[in-house]
């Protein structure tokens, strides 16, 4: 629905977490034959959850954590395991500045040159630990490092940016065709991020093998601020969803999309997958895991732009181990724990068998719900308001 904005603008009414709620079903299933799977082409990975390509969350080890638990988690090939030889002292460096000074010490980092054979030893060494290998990079880097990257063993590759266009329109460079990379690459190919209808198909119809969207939820994320692009992550997904389906009804291909970004609770995964989503890509979560390299600490993958940084360090703490925050037991009362449980429950209340089954729940627009009968929590600051 679109409202007058002042004089000729108009503009349309968009959602977020905290806004809908699900309704649940008049069936319920047995939690037990709850299937939360989903695949990209012929992988099927058994969780519907990706973690982040940021420095503070991925690392070779995390990722073959994240292999074993059944997820898949990206490693920023444009991060410092792409340039030191020593990547944990540079994140030791970052995770000890000082906050008011903490951003120029990340650019400084970050302006060591991105290595191809550092890019390619990080690929081998999670292979060689287990992990089923993503390696994210911008376009430009992208098509600098992918036969590096392709030959080391990479299984999938992620194109991402704030926004990533299928056609790039400049009058001093020459872009990346994301039609060429998609057709010559070897591998699956996520591309991101968007936030609408018609930049989602038009991936699609460039050869995504999965389509990330969101921009500037995330934590550590600074974007909506700086530059006021956005769009809440619940009309975002459905809107991209939407682009899905007809191209499925169009080609026959289904593209998975990926939500990516603004969920801290097993209800905002849930939502998000009612939403429309097929999985879920999450940092500050994974930041939050013992086994993440950034012991607690969380920083955005455009933090260290030279010119104008959209992101920023956060502290997460350490909640538990990734197998806790993935599978529990939870050991918080607030949502933050045990996210596929909390999935495959809200599952079982909407009597969804499958990812796709809990696709088709009910949405409703519940501003109230965060606050409705909490008066205790929030005064208290416990249970959802810890």
């Amino acid at each position: 629905m679109e409202v007058d904005v002042g004089g000729k603008k108009k503009a349309r009414r968009a959602y977020g977490f905290d806004e809908v709620a699900v309704v649940p079903s008049t069936t319920s299933v047995d939690v037990a034959d709850t299937d939360t799977g989903w695949y990209i082409r012929d992988m099927c990975f058994p969780i519907p959850i990706l973690a982040s390509a940021m420095d503070g969350a991925v690392d070779p080890r995390l990722a073959a954590e994240m292999t074993r638990l059944g997820g898949l988690a990206a490693l920023n090939l444009e991060g410092v395991h792409s340039r030191y030889e020593n990547p944990q002292a540079a994140i030791d460096k970052i995770i000890s500045a000082d906050p008011e000074g903490v951003i120029p010490i990340i650019q400084k980092i970050y302006q060591e040159p991105v290595k191809a054979e550092l890019a390619a030893r990080t690929v081998k060494t999670m292979k060689a630990a287990g992990a089923k290998v993503a390696v994210s990079a911008t376009p430009v880097v992208a098509r600098q490092l992918a036969k590096s990257v392709f030959d080391a063993g990479a299984d999938i590759f992620v194109i991402q940016s704030t926004v990533t266009a299928v056609e790039y329109i400049s009058s001093t460079t020459s872009g990346v065709s994301i039609s060429d990379f998609c057709r010559n690459s070897p591998i699956p190919v996520i591309v991101g991020n968007s936030v609408d209808y018609n930049s989602t198909i038009a991936l699609m119809r460039a050869g995504a093998a999965a389509v990330l969207v969101g921009v500037g939820p995330g934590a550590a994320c600074t974007t909506r601020k700086v530059c006021g692009i956005g769009v809440p992550q619940v009309t975002a997904t459905a809107d991209a969803a939407a682009a899905r389906d007809d191209f499925e009804a169009e080609t026959g291909k289904y593209v998975p999309i990926i939500t990516d970004g603004g969920m801290r609770t097993g209800g905002d995964i849930v939502k998000a997958i009612v939403s429309g989503a097929d999985a879920v890509m999450i940092g500050s979560p994974i930041a939050g895991a013992a086994e993440a390299p950034g012991k607690g600490y969380h920083w955005g993958m455009s933090t260290f732009h030279p010119g104008l940084p959209r992101g920023t360090r956060i502290k997460v703490g350490i909640s538990g181990s990734l197998e806790e925050i993935l599978f529990g037991p939870a050991k918080t009362d607030n949502g933050t724990m045990n996210l596929i449980g909390a999935l495959k429950l809200a599952m079982s209340y909407c009597g969804s068998r499958t990812i796709r089954d809990l696709q088709k729940a009910e949405l409703i627009i519940a501003p109230a719900l965060p606050m409705e009968g909490k008066t205790q929590q929030r005064a208290q600051g416990v249970g959802q308001w810890r």
